[in-house]
């Protein structure tokens, strides 16, 4: 399967094993300090192209030392990587992570970016001929139209808004085949007041809805059906940095395997909890052969 992701690409300054959040006017040493390709649809696609998938990634790359890293990552993860940025500024995103041994904060620079004419262009010709596309929310609705004519799967993936609302956000959810909020998201986006709540309200919209509950696992609903499908116990996390994208690589590639929604579920839940085993988006991988074994293993875990 082709699957095309359309956004922003994220380098993370990793700083670990610090004692504690730091305060204002504090300095703290950590154990441990990395330059890293961050979380988003990079994340996504180089699981997916771990799982045996043909993956690309349109982004916005500028002539600085990040999106020259950046640039360097994808494509030595696999990724075919297209550009369509043209300006002078850093066009991406660079997060400096700071993770205790209970959580983590993250400090993000970013800079807006709007689309003109010519890449629109770019991106609906590079995107052409996708099986699946991971949407960029808030960009480029009529390329989407045009791809979702021709048949291509439409992913969305919102992450957190403070204005995450239907009236903000609802052209894009309408017109997607899946979305994949965690219980705040989609609590926010619905206004309802719990997640089984919310996830009642997205199943209006999708055939398949599904509600992220973090550690816990996810929900899902398909027709009258609903389910809960438990996190995997064998994966202790360490790090929570990239799990909902991880997971996003394993609830495609059930849903490119046409399995039924419990078990694109758990393989969503098998490629998010690996993910946390280690630092970073990237290190906690499974391939086919090992998501396959769990799913297998793990059929226990759907609660219907």
């Amino acid at each position: 399967m082709k699957i095309v992701g359309i956004g922003k690409t994220n380098v993370d300054l990793v700083y670990s094993g610090l004692p504690r959040l730091i305060g204002e006017g504090e300095e703290l040493y950590s154990e441990g300090f990395e330059i890293l390709l961050g979380g988003g649809y990079p994340a996504t696609l180089a699981h997916l192209r771990k799982l045996g998938e043909q993956t690309s990634f349109i982004t916005y790359l500028g002539k600085d030392m990040f999106s020259s890293f950046a640039k360097a990552e994808l494509e030595a993860k696999g990724i075919e990587v297209t550009n369509v940025y043209e300006g002078d500024k850093i066009p991406v995103n660079v997060s400096t992570v700071m993770i205790t041994p209970e959580d983590r904060s993250i400090a993000t620079y970013t800079t807006a970016y709007h689309s003109t004419a010519e890449s629109e262009a770019e991106v609906y010709n590079a995107s052409k001929g996708a099986d699946v596309v991971l949407m960029e929310a808030l960009e480029h609705l009529d390329v989407y139209k045009k791809l979702k004519a021709e048949d291509a799967i439409l992913v969305l993936d919102t992450g957190w808004d403070d204005e995450l609302t239907m009236d903000k956000y609802g052209d894009y959810v309408k017109l997607a085949d899946y979305y994949t909020p965690n219980s705040k998201e989609a609590v926010k986006l619905t206004g309802k007041a719990t997640p089984e709540e919310a996830l009642d309200e997205l199943s209006k919209y999708f055939k398949k809805a599904v509600v992220k509950l973090d550690k816990r696992g996810a929900l899902g609903k398909e027709g009258d059906k609903t389910v809960f499908v438990k996190s995997i116990p064998e994966f202790k996390g360490i790090d929570s940095t990239g799990a909902g994208d991880n997971f996003l690589a394993g609830f495609v590639y059930g849903i490119v395997k046409g399995y039924d929604i419990e078990n694109a579920l758990l393989c969503g839940n098998i490629t998010g909890g690996k993910c946390v085993t280690e630092i970073g988006c990237f290190r906690g991988q499974v391939d086919y052969t090992e998501i396959e074994l769990l799913r297998n293993k793990y059929q226990g875990l759907i609660v219907r």
